[in-house]
């Protein structure tokens, strides 16, 4: 298992790193204006489908019917199984595609309707948007042979093939631009072209292990309607996350031209703490409490959840802090090329401090959620999901106007917050959640060395680099280096002389650990 992880954290962490570099690309080749914008609407609707029927909701349905069905029956039942669901799928997805192709103004017109005032972005967004659509159909016809080749135990070739996204988005930026009118086509083929890409390889892949995925007679088979069945709690989950981004995305098209792109790049950052810590978490924890709770020993499911809470918050508050204290200089170093102006810089920096604010809360959302799931409720979490989604859209109305593309962010955070205290006092109500005083004072005090971190960073960056993001990408990035070096150094004292964790001992773990390797 340790193998396994290794294997697919890996990849993870390549692709991750090669998704920044075309991030930036895109920062560099068109800057954060009119084509940006319509490039990220334009993607954001396939992305929306792929959460929504393929990875998450799919996989989790998926998998474990399909590895039963290879164990318990045979290993042609479970190619017949893989065959039916492959075409089922297929058939849905190209259906969708047909009629979003035919109907794409009205979809652009819907998601973005801030493009209409500005006739040349509406058009390049329907444009971009039809190039990219059929990505969708490849993207999650690639996540069912992937969750088969896991169930196969070849989880190296599943996690690589994903690479090919950032991969082939790279080529076709650097090489496919001089042959399209834009770069933004060129991203956008790039897109598409990446999902046939990776179907291939995962489709060689799991003929190589044996199974010949293929298109057959789509059928609603029994085994195909309890795989609907089992798909449909994770596709109301996945639902109500893409609402919230959809609505943000709809009221940042509202917003002056450029606010859709600067929110984008923030985004990319935020995620990267939420992405790791928020989803380990939240994975590790679920089978946890759910054994805790079958062997009816609640201390010990009190326990877990505490330990994840600790943990959680011990590597999230200083990471939200951090970069609310330093985001210009990240913005700046990561972005700060060709198109992408100091203006833009500014501007993406001021976004990724508002979704910082909700940062620890939206990790603390994967925390508690298992509470509700391990003991069979998934009906809570969703409900006060929705009533997120209905704040977050007010907030967002309220904070368009005075505050522009810092807006939707700051509502963002604030239906995060929101939906953490829900989480909590529901919780606890249900004697499902109790805090213990060592851990509130452990989380008072890594909040305040987290807080006296973040005020240091800001001190010392308006004292000593008061102009990073105007300097060239070598002192910017000797800035970045140096800023980031002294927070997590200053952060690891405080946690020290506060008692919250003993360096001494760490060390002397650490040292035992690398001796025995």
């Amino acid at each position: 298992m340790f193998k396994n992880i290794l294997t697919v954290g890996s990849w993870t962490m390549l692709s991750r790193l090669l998704g920044l570099v075309r991030d930036q690309l895109l920062a560099a080749f068109l800057g954060a204006g009119s084509l940006q914008d319509a490039y990220q609407v334009a993607f954001r609707l396939p992305n929306m489908f792929r959460r929504l029927f393929g990875e998450g909701a799919f996989n989790a349905a998926f998998v474990p019917l399909f590895t039963t069905t290879l164990t318990k029956k045979s290993s042609q039942e479970a190619q017949r199984f893989a065959n039916e669901a492959f075409s089922v799928l297929i058939t849905i997805l190209v259906i969708i595609t047909l009629l979003a192709e035919i109907f794409m103004p009205q979809i652009v017109m819907v998601i973005a309707p801030g493009f209409t005032v500005d006739k040349a972005r509406y058009q390049e967004a329907i444009i971009l948007s039809r190039i990219t659509f059929p990505y969708m159909v490849m993207i999650c016809a690639a996540a069912l042979v992937a969750g088969v080749l896991n169930s196969l135990h070849r989880f190296g070739i599943a996690a690589a093939a994903y690479v090919s996204f950032n991969v082939v988005g790279i080529a076709a930026l650097l090489w496919l631009t001089p042959f399209m009118p834009n770069a933004a086509w060129a991203a956008a083929w790039g897109v598409t072209i990446s999902g046939v890409i990776q179907l291939g390889i995962l489709l060689f892949a799991a003929w190589r292990a044996g199974i010949r995925i293929k298109f057959c007679i789509p059928k609603l088979t029994e085994n195909i309607r309890l795989l609907f069945k089992k798909m449909a709690p994770g596709i109301v989950g996945s639902g109500i996350t893409q609402i919230n981004l959809t609505v943000d995305t709809i009221i940042a098209t509202l917003l002056p031209t450029g606010s859709v792109s600067v929110m984008y790049f923030a985004d990319r950052i935020n995620q990267l703490p939420l992405g790791v810590l928020g989803a380990a978490a939240g994975t590790t924890l679920l089978p946890i409490l759910t054994k805790a709770l079958h062997k009816d020993d609640p201390n010990a499911a009190f326990e877990a959840q505490n330990k994840a809470i600790d943990y959680s918050l011990l590597l999230t508050l200083p990471a939200a802090f951090g970069l609310f204290s330093i985001a210009i200089p990240i913005i700046s170093t990561l972005f700060g090329h060709g198109e992408f102006t100091i203006k833009d810089v500014y501007a993406s920096a001021q976004s990724l401090q508002m979704y910082t604010i909700g940062l620890p809360a939206f990790v603390l959302i994967k925390v508690l959620s298992p509470g509700f799931f391990a003991r069979g409720d998934t009906s809570t979490p969703v409900k006060i999901g929705m009533f997120t989604i209905l704040l977050n859209f007010v907030l967002n109305l309220l904070f368009m106007k005075p505050l522009a593309h810092m807006g939707p962010p700051l509502a963002s955070s604030l239906a995060a917050i929101t939906n953490v205290i829900l989480l909590a006092v529901i919780l606890r109500k249900r004697n499902a959640l109790a805090l213990p005083a060592p851990l509130i004072k452990r989380i008072v005090l890594m909040t305040g060395a987290s807080m006296i971190m973040c005020l240091t960073l800001i001190g010392v960056m308006h004292l000593f680099f008061l102009e990073i993001s105007e300097k060239n990408i070598f002192y910017r990035l000797y800035c970045l280096i140096l800023l980031t070096s002294l927070g997590g150094l200053l952060y690891g004292i405080l946690l020290h002389v506060f008692r919250v964790i003993d360096l001494g001992q760490f060390f002397i773990r650490l040292k035992k650990k690398i001796l025995k390797k």
